[in-house]
């Protein structure tokens, strides 16, 4: 089964979006919105059963596939802010907490280059998490 893509963003407004990018090659298209990434995923997978069921009622033939979310800095700093403070997250990324901060809030968009730095010390971190053994 083909995976997909499945971008979740945080709009001006505060609230989030899902939506698959055009470059999957899929007859359809699906999107979500929510007051919460969670809220936005249920509406996301409900979609897709929606659109699954009209393809069967239409009697038109429906690629069922799996979705790999994948965010932008805002989400999934909102997303993970119960589970990892943003002073941890500064040890982690070297990312001021102040700078963090104003992504979470939406006051500030990162760069490119502290796009990836982010997500580098973050799999970085998770590499090292994975090895974690207890004797």
């Amino acid at each position: 089964m083909k995976t997909v893509r499945v971008f979740i963003e945080r709009g001006s407004d505060g609230d989030y979006s899902a939506y698959m990018p055009d470059d999957d090659n899929l007859s359809y298209g699906i999107t979500g919105t929510g007051h919460t990434i969670e809220e936005t995923v249920r509406d996301f997978k409900d979609a897709y059963e929606g659109m699954k069921e009209y393809y069967a009622q239409e009697g038109k033939p429906f690629e069922e596939v799996t979705f790999d979310f994948s965010y932008d800095i805002p989400s999934f700093l909102a997303y993970y802010s119960d589970r990892l403070s943003l002073a941890g997250l500064e040890r982690i990324t070297g990312v001021a907490q102040g700078q963090l901060s104003h992504y979470v809030n939406g006051h500030r968009n990162p760069s490119k280059k502290t796009a990836e730095k982010i997500q580098a010390a973050l799999q970085q971190f998770g590499k090292e998490l994975s090895n974690v053994q207890f004797v």
